[in-house]
This record gives C-alpha cells, structure tokens and sequence, in this order.
C-alpha cells in the first residue's frame, strides 16, 4: 500500500494505525494531532460485525453522515454497496478482519438523480481477533473520503456505491533480517 495516489488523509490514518499497532508507548509531542485534519474527523466510522445484521455502522462522523443524507447508526454498511458489489465488499471487509491489516476501497458514489464523484473508502481493523475485550467482535474503522467534485453532487446525497479499484491488507511484516556465515576452519 505504498501508493503515492492515496488520499493524503489515508495515509496519515493509516501511518497513525501502524504506529499505535507497533508500539504505542512510542508515540510522541510531535505526531500528527487531531486539531490539524479536522476534515478527516468528520469522516471517520466504525462498523461492527454482527451475525445477524451484518456490517452495523456504530458510529459516523457528521461530514459522512451529510454526505449520505442519513443518521447511519444501526444500518448495515453493505447495503451502501448493490449487486456483486455487495459480496466483493463482504469479502473485501473479511479479509481486512481476517489479515488485521488496513485495506482501501476506490469507487464511486452516485445520487438518485446521477451525479457521481469519486470516493476512497479506508477500512482497518480496531482489534485483533480474539485480544481485548472487543476481540471477538469484530470492529473496523473507517475513513469515508470523495476524491474531489463533491460540488457536482449539488447538495444531493449519495445514494448507491460502486467499487472500482480494492486495495487489499499489505500483510508483508519486516521480520529479523538474518544472515547465515559459515566458517570453513
């Protein structure tokens, strides 16, 4: 995931997820703060798993919630997604869930009437399986974001979603980096 075509704010949050992940004792004064991306705040969610429901949205920042035109509380975040898009996205989101690493959904948003602007949608996982108190819950947090002609929506809320581009987890770790000597004495 070392694309350089990610929205700016994808990469802070996922720099932001990694660091917290390694070692969060380690975080200091100087890592990015809260007070200088408020727009990425506001597209922030979280979805937690349930059997019986799905992919429940928790909670969603306002500037989503405007975006989509609803209070998303309690809706099912694949029922944004239609047809096979749908099932890719249930997949997709396992897959985030199973690897515990972050994945990235590029797509579009439409309106009733068919505007449509580009989104990025980052997804990366709270807990890890079975750690925590939440650990067999499984929560994702997301990053709802368009990638510029929000304006074309005209205050119209988008309405259905489809994927084009999914940037799955990037589950390669830096282990110990090892060499073998050997001695011929």
């Amino acid at each position: 995931m070392q694309d350089r075509s990610l929205h700016p704010n994808t990469r802070i949050l996922v720099d932001a997820w990694r660091r917290m992940g390694r070692t969060p004792s380690t975080n200091t004064v100087d890592d990015p703060r809260v007070a200088e991306h408020p727009d990425l705040i506001t597209q922030l969610f979280v979805v937690q798993h349930s059997r019986e429901y799905g992919w429940l949205f928790r909670t969603a920042g306002q500037g989503l919630s405007g975006l989509l035109g609803r209070d998303l509380t309690n809706h099912d975040f694949l029922q944004l997604w239609s047809g096979p898009d749908r099932e890719m996205m249930a997949h997709f989101m396992e897959a985030v869930r199973f690897d515990g690493a972050p994945g990235i959904i590029r797509g579009r948003g439409e309106t009733l009437t068919g505007q449509r602007v580009e989104v990025e949608i980052t997804l990366m996982p709270l807990v890890r399986p079975g750690t925590g108190a939440h650990g067999d819950t499984p929560r994702l947090l997301g990053l709802y974001q368009t990638l510029g002609g929000e304006p074309m929506l005209k205050g119209r809320p988008i309405w259905r979603h489809r994927i084009s581009m999914l940037v799955p987890p990037d589950t390669h770790s830096e282990g110990p980096q090892l060499r073998l000597v050997t001695s011929n004495a």
